[in-house]
């Protein structure tokens, strides 16, 4: 067997293994082993007596992907970023953004809803983790609309939904693993993810008012704010612009110059500045050891998919497969748009059965040499692309787009993790109906999507503005 058939048939194995209920860490820690063992047991023949070389070999390259990974600076953003996130729910952000959100936007129709996509989005430029703005909004959101009477199907599904906006609001883990797989520039990705969170935000709100309108009593408004009740609201949501300011003054000095530091150092000074919020506020020890073992517990799930996808991308690299796969979608006879479509509705069933992140760490090795070939190549100029945009700038735009589709994997059934957190939080709730709940927000995402591939200047404007990248 070529190492072309090797690949696809430890990828099919992979698959299987994922199909039946294991963990992805797990299944593609197995199957890149099982991998590397077959490759390098196929180059001495497959001589039996040769049998315990290959395994040696293949042990030594798996255990180099721990340390190699773990000693790369962008890494150490994720546990900072989920820190933040949790440091700011015991500050009292959470119930600060949700308050302002409810007597500015409150009487629109769905108002309570419409609040808790715009607070969310608010929370999410503190928190890089999806799971845990649903996780804080399943707690303060989700009462208040049962109280004035939201069907508690529709209460879950907007939270879940609207968490998923911490995957592109920076700053996010997400895009963080993005950058570091396909080699581009963190600061560049973090802030392209601005402009499209914010289009995600507006499209959710709209999908809200959109029902509230169409059924009765769908979502009743809430109403009787004065102005000045209104503005007293806004001082207790200012520390989520300063941090947010912070953060982007370390990856670009809208003033000129170098940025103050690296996106790591701004988020460490990020989660400083949370921490000192939170004491002020009146955080314990109590709950400062439930932030730090929260973070913990995310970080060690997140790094123990990233340790387990990239033993079985090492052995991609040995089996030569993204570039295979490269070659066939480029020898393609069909428009490259259309090409990418298929790649996209290929992301949406994959979220069906993985998690986010363990998604796209499975799939970019090979999905992205294959669109960088179809726009043109990595050194393509925009005028000579097929996308239109630069090879940075179809890396960044790819990079959004790509995330978006993550996005569906957190309220889609059967693995939706967003789901099953809101549920969790709140035992009157099953995850079935958080499902149903959140089974409208699918339009909107599609409408997001659409919009993004319609419309790349909403990802672009920003890297090349501030960073020079197109």
């Amino acid at each position: 067997m070529s190492s072309i058939d090797i690949g696809i048939a430890v990828t099919i194995i992979l698959l299987i293994m994922v199909m039946i209920g294991m963990r992805v860490a797990f299944a593609a820690a197995l199957a890149g082993l099982i991998g590397l063992v077959w490759i390098f047991w196929a180059k001495k023949g497959m001589a039996g007596d040769q049998f315990f070389w290959a395994l040696t070999v293949a042990v030594k390259t798996a255990g180099q992907v721990p340390h190699s990974k773990i000693s790369s600076q962008a890494l150490s953003l994720i546990p900072t970023f989920i820190l933040i996130g949790y440091l700011a729910y015991y500050a009292g952000l959470t119930k600060a953004l949700f308050e302002a959100a409810k007597r500015w936007v409150g009487w629109l129709p769905g108002g309570l809803a419409v609040s808790t996509v715009f607070a969310t989005a608010g929370f999410a430029a503190v928190s890089g983790a999806s799971v845990a703005t649903s996780a804080v909004f399943a707690r303060v959101a989700i009462p208040e609309m049962l109280a004035v009477g939201y069907d508690k199907r529709f209460a879950a599904g907007v939270v879940a939904a609207a968490g998923t906006l911490a995957s592109l609001i920076p700053p996010s883990a997400i895009l963080v693993i993005y950058a570091i797989i396909v080699e581009q520039d963190v600061g560049a990705l973090l802030l392209a993810g601005f402009l499209p969170g914010a289009f995600s935000a507006v499209i959710y709100g709209g999908l809200v008012i959109g029902l509230a309108m169409t059924f009765k009593n769908f979502g009743p408004p809430v109403g009787g704010f004065t102005w000045v009740q209104r503005f007293k609201s806004l001082p207790g949501a200012f520390p989520i612009f300063f941090v947010i300011a912070i953060i982007i003054f370390f990856v670009y000095n809208p003033f000129g110059g170098d940025a103050w530091g690296t996106p790591t150092e701004g988020g460490a000074l990020g989660a400083f500045v949370v921490f000192l919020m939170a004491l002020y506020r009146g955080m314990r020890w109590k709950e400062l050891k439930s932030a730090l073992l929260e973070t913990a517990k995310l970080s060690v799930m997140i790094f123990t998919i990233i340790w387990g996808v990239l033993i079985y991308v090492r052995f991609l690299g040995f089996a030569d497969l993204p570039g295979a796969f490269s070659e066939w979608i480029g020898s393609l006879e069909q428009s490259p748009m259309l090409t990418l479509i298929i790649i996209l509705l290929a992301y949406a069933v994959l979220g069906m059965f993985m998690d986010a992140i363990g998604m796209l760490l499975l799939t970019l090795p090979v999905v992205y040499p294959a669109v960088m070939a179809l726009n043109g190549g990595e050194t393509v100029s925009a005028a000579d692309s097929a996308f239109g945009m630069s090879g940075v700038g179809c890396a960044i735009w790819f990079g959004i787009i790509v995330v978006k589709m993550a996005e569906l994997c957190l309220i889609t059934p059967p693995i939706g993790l967003n789901c099953f957190v809101v549920a969790g939080v709140r035992p009157d709730i099953t995850v079935q109906q958080v499902f149903k709940g959140a089974t409208p927000f699918f339009i909107a995402d599609a409408l997001t999507i659409a919009g993004l591939i319609a419309w790349p200047g909403i990802v672009l404007y920003l890297p090349e503005l501030l960073l020079g990248k197109s």
